[in-house]
């Protein structure tokens, strides 16, 4: 079994209109809005009830009369309220102050209504308002907050003139204030319970809102971090087009030099610094295409296996390197764009795994369940647990080079865009695995858009 799994998962970006390299990731939705208009829908079913308890309780408990016909009606359509409201909130991706705002405002107009018709501001239940307040100034805003306080002051003052007496039984006026301290006491114990629930909920979501900002905050960072980088790259390969273009000439140059013409193992030697040379001009060329210096060809859409076969085919090759074992790809066959960032950091996966492991390196590609999954394994010394623990983290390197450990924060944040993420691991039989997943639709593009999009 693996040692220690560090993952980095990415919500999935939609995969139309806009080529996968060039896609930035969509912004995120906060659902604290919907999060806690369902917590009102919550609190509005325990009102309700609560409110049938206690009007069942006081018509043939206590056999005190009420009209409950106007009161029943009044819960009935806090339950139809409620219905559509489960219907609507459960679907939508957010909710504004105002819709939590009007939320309270029926809620209250309800509790008014109730109390009008059973003893108002003489019904112990009148301080259910503060339970609003309290919820209210939690999810509000200052201004909202205020306007409900000023609303509920209002109600409770209206209550002390408008209301229809309770008809109280024979007796009943000698445990009147028995029944008080009893109502009291129940809505005491009702604005303890549910302060208590709905506070510790509403708590947690806004934990989980400030979690997701410190998030979003953080890829902001990274990606203003990968731009510095890409304007010092572009501007580097711009820099290194003369000087690559001198040194290819010298070297044609001593090639046909007498001295080293009838030397094989110099011409050997300066065959592999040409190799090298032009792979790096190849490397300058992607640098200042992709920065929009140069124009490329359309882009191609090409099958999955034909893609990682390529892309197997040219890093071999560029290397000199047999290591490489390539298990053909699994599941079925698909289409996908020929995308050179996707090449680039799968090549800079192999690279890191090459350097640690020279003599055998093995990729495995698979498509399964809409993920396109790629596999690198390599019988290196494995990541050390600092690594694992701030994977992903640029600068974090076991080579010891000044400016190093920026090939994995790379290969994450591109794979980000793309909508997928990247798993690291230590294999229990020794060496290191690295997994890359990508949705297959941020990889796909409709046949209309292929040749409008350049590189």
């Amino acid at each position: 079994m693996p040692n220690r799994i560090s993952t980095i998962p990415i919500s999935s970006p939609r995969a139309k209109d806009v080529h996968p390299s060039m896609r930035r990731a969509r912004p995120m939705l906060d659902p604290a809005g919907v999060k806690n208009m369902k917590q009102l829908i919550d609190l509005r079913w325990v009102a309700v009830i609560g409110q049938v308890a206690a009007i069942s309780i006081t018509q043939w408990v206590f056999r005190i009369p009420l009209p409950l016909e106007l009161m029943l009606g009044i819960l009935s359509s806090l339950i139809g309220l409620n219905m559509l409201s489960l219907f609507r909130w459960y679907t939508l991706p957010s909710a504004s102050n105002r819709e939590l705002l009007a939320g309270f405002l029926i809620d209250v107009g309800a509790l008014t209504a109730l109390l009008y018709f059973s003893g108002g501001a003489t019904n112990p239940f009148v301080f259910l308002y503060p339970l609003q307040l309290a919820l209210a100034a939690m999810l509000l805003d200052s201004r909202s907050t205020w306007v409900l306080v000023g609303i509920t002051s209002i109600c409770f003052a209206a209550l002390t003139r408008f209301y229809v007496p309770l008809q109280l039984p024979e007796g009943g006026v000698e445990r009147l204030f028995e029944l008080h301290i009893i109502g009291m006491w129940i809505c005491f114990v009702l604005d303890a319970v549910l302060l208590v629930v709905f506070m510790s909920r509403i708590n947690r979501n806004l934990r989980e809102r400030d979690a997701r900002l410190a998030d979003m905050r953080q890829h902001a960072a990274e990606e203003d971090h990968i731009v510095r980088m890409g304007l010092l790259a572009s501007g580097a390969a711009h820099e290194l087009g003369t000087p690559l273009a001198t040194l290819s000439v010298t070297l044609h140059d001593w090639r046909n030099m007498p001295q080293f013409k009838n030397d094989p193992e110099l011409q050997q030697e300066l065959g592999e610094l040409q190799h090298e040379l032009e792979r790096c001009k190849t490397i300058v060329s992607g640098i200042l295409m992709s920065s929009g210096e140069a124009r490329g060809g359309s882009i191609a859409v090409v099958n999955a296996s034909e893609f990682v076969s390529d892309l197997v085919r040219e890093w071999s090759g560029s290397r000199n390197s047999k290591a490489l074992k390539y298990t053909r790809m699994a599941g079925e066959d698909c289409h996908i764009v020929s995308d050179s960032a996707l090449k680039q950091i799968i090549c800079n996966v192999l690279d890191n795994a090459a350097e640690v492991s020279p003599d055998w390196v093995k990729l495995t590609a698979e498509h399964a369940d809409g993920m396109f999954t790629l596999t690198v394994r390599d019988r290196g010394p494995g990541f050390a647990q600092d690594i694992l623990d701030n994977i992903g983290k640029p600068y974090q390197s076991t080579k010891g080079k000044p400016g190093g450990g920026l090939g994995l924060f790379l290969v994450m944040n591109v794979v980000r865009k793309f909508g997928g993420q990247v798993t690291a691991e230590n294999d229990a039989e020794g060496g290191a695995v690295v997994t890359l997943q990508i949705p297959m639709e941020s990889l796909s593009m409709e046949a209309e858009d292929v040749g409008h999009i350049w590189v």
